[in-house]
Parts: C-alpha cells; sequence; structure tokens
C-alpha cells in the first residue's frame, strides 16, 4: 500500500484529523521543493509529530468511551472517510468491479460502504483493545476452529497463520495473545518511528512480537525454528521478484511468496485464521481452518507457486463469504504482469 492512501485505507492508527493533516503538509512539501534541506526536515519533524499526538489523542479519547459508543464515534469516522477520501473510494469500486462483477453497481456500492463502518469500528477497537481483559474481550469475541491450531501447534514445526486484511485483523492477534497464545506478526515499519513504536506497544502487551519486514527472513526462519506461531497478511500488492502472479479473482495478482518458501524449507503448518464480525451473534468470531495441504513435489520452484496459489485463493474464499469485511481500497492489483495495461 502506498503512501497517504495506505494511512488513510488502514485506519486503525489514524485519526481523520491526522489524514487531513498528512495530504495539507503533503502539498505543502510539494509546493516548497526548492526550499532548503533544512526546511524540508524541519517540516517532516512537525508532521510526525502531529501525527504522533493526533494517534494518541485518538485513542486517548476513544479508549475512555463504553465500547457502543466508541464503536458509533468509529463508524461516524469511517462515514466522514467514505464521503471525503474520494480517491480511496474510486478504487475501491474499481477493485469491486475487477472482483465481483456479477454484482450491479448498488451492491458494490454497498458492499463498499458497508467496509468503511468495518474500519470505524476497527479505530474503536484499537483504541480500547489495550484496556481489555480476558473476561471482557470473551463477552464478543469467539473461537471457531481452535483444534485446528492447537493440532499444528502441537506439530513442533511451527505454525504459518495465513491472513488478511479481513474482518477486525489487529483485534485477532491480540484477542489470541489474551487466550495464552501469544504470536509473532509480520508488519511493515510505519514511516513515522514514534507512531509505530506506540502501536507495536499495544500490539505486544500481551506476549505478541513483530517481525519487521526489513527482517522478514530471518525472523520467520528464527520463528519456525523454535516452533512458534507467526501470523502473514497476505493479502498486499507486491513486486517481483519478492512477489509472484497468481490469480486472485480470476485476475492476475503479485502475491507474497516468503510463506510458501519458508513453509516449503521448514515443514511448518501453514493454516488460515481470521476474525469475523458475525452479525447475526453480534459478536467477532476467530476462525481457524483446517491445515492447508501443500503441495511437495521436490520441485521447489513448482511447490512455491503452487503453494501461493492455494493461499491467494484460500484468502478469495472468506472474503467471497464476508466482502464487507475486505480491505478494498487498496490497489491489490497494481503491479502487472510485463505489457499488460495498468489498472488503476
Amino acid at each position: 500500500m502506498d503512501g497517504r492512501a495506505a494511512l488513510a485505507a488502514l485506519l486503525l492508527v489514524w485519526s481523520v484529523p491526522a489524514v487531513r493533516l498528512l495530504a495539507y503538509t503533503e502539498l505543502l512539501m510539494d509546493s516548497t521543493q526548492s526550499s532548503t534541506t533544512a526546511v524540508e526536515v524541519r517540516q517532516e519533524t512537525a508532521r510526525e509529530t502531529l501525527e504522533y499526538w493526533a494517534v494518541r489523542g485518538l485513542v486517548g479519547l476513544v479508549g475512555v468511551l463504553p465500547r457502543s459508543v466508541a464503536r458509533a464515534v468509529g463508524a461516524a469516522i469511517g462515514g466522514v472517510c467514505w464521503w471525503t477520501l474520494g480517491g480511496l473510494r474510486r478504487t475501491g469500486l474499481r477493485n469491486l468491479a475487477l472482483a465481483l462483477p456479477e454484482k450491479t453497481e448498488a451492491e458494490r456500492r454497498g458492499i463498499l460502504r458497508r467496509l468503511y463502518t468495518t474500519l470505524g469500528w476497527q479505530i474503536a477497537e484499537f483504541c480500547k483493545m489495550g484496556g481489555y481483559s480476558l473476561e471482557e474481550a470473551s463477552r464478543f469475541i469467539r473461537y471457531e476452529g481452535l483444534e485446528n491450531y492447537l493440532a499444528a501447534r502441537y506439530k513442533g514445526k511451527g505454525v504459518l497463520v495465513l491472513t488478511g486484511h479481513l474482518g477486525a485483523w489487529e483485534l485477532s492477534s491480540f484477542y489470541h495473545s489474551l487466550r495464552g497464545y501469544p504470536m509473532s506478526l509480520v508488519i511493515r515499519r510505519l514511516d513515522n518511528a514514534r507512531v509505530d513504536a506506540f502501536v507495536n506497544g499495544i500490539r505486544c502487551l500481551h506476549g505478541n512480537r513483530v517481525i519487521h519486514k526489513d527482517d522478514f527472513a530471518r525472523g520467520l526462519l528464527t520463528a519456525m525454528h523454535n516452533g512458534e506461531t507467526v501470523g502473514i497478511l497476505m493479502d498486499t500488492n507486491m513486486t517481483p521478484p519478492q512477489g509472484v502472479f497468481v490469480p486472485f479473482f480470476g485476475v492476475e495478482a503479485c502475491t507474497a511468496s516468503g510463506l510458501a518458501r519458508v513453509a516449503g524449507r521448514t515443514g511448518a503448518a501453514v493454516l488460515p485464521g481470521f476474525l469475523l464480525w458475525e452479525e447475526s451473534e453480534k459478536r467477532y468470531v476467530l476462525r481457524f481452518g483446517e491445515e492447508l495441504q501443500l503441495q511437495q513435489t521436490g520441485d521447489l520452484q513448482a511447490d512455491m507457486m503452487a503453494n501461493t496459489a492455494l493461499f491467494a485463493a484460500t484468502t478469495e474464499a472468506y472474503i467471497r463469504r464476508y466482502p464487507e469485511q475486505w480491505l478494498w481500497v487498496h490497489r491489490r492489483w497494481k503491479t502487472r504482469p510485463e505489457g499488460e495495461e495498468k489498472i488503476y
């Protein structure tokens, strides 16, 4: 995900004022490119400081509200973003037309509008989750398929949880750690180091650990060697050689190959895990699917391609069941095979 769009789209760590501040600052910096380096550095520092306090303020203010009120506030922020962030809205509608052509335009707009509510709820959950006890969180989260996870962990070769920007992805690993199952998370560093440290501090309150993408291979191999669990969000656009093209909603999408390579090298178990909102129950369900059966023919390249395609297809199946909970505003199909026209 790129630049301001990523920060706005992943509403978990940005308030609306912070997004607007980013937009204003970037425009200001674009208009002052002829200024001195010292001035640009001061602008960057000021922006980072304001972003940090905007995030701290949002978490502090929303965090003290009753959960029902906090979720209503989050949904309202999502609604503001729906109406004001036109670029993201256009990207989302383009993606939906590409992936779900069988839906009418009205149906696709409805899916995207509900996504903004889902993301708004995540603002509330992220702001409050640092204060959640196991008893409190268990009132609105339940497991389904925990036995699949425990069976995979019992094998002792490590567990790779295939997940994505679907449902309440931040809350999923947090709740799992509250239940006594801490895990490592593969996450890109945020551009703002102070925000990055603050957010990771909340993520890791109960034993979770962050593996940054710039230390991906070594961190992942070490974790598997130690029989640990690592969650990997595998639904974002990549570029070669880290990514390979496999079908995703019937369209070739450049997809991270690292998960398949590590699984093939270590023998770690791979299974899907998503925390999804069930409207009929008015609560989240942390679903662990059965362990995926990987292709292992001895041809490392062919196996990697087949297993990466399996991971993409598995993620797609979950998204099709819960389309209003996936991050359609991400430019998932941005990287194209050589010779193909741009989608965005």
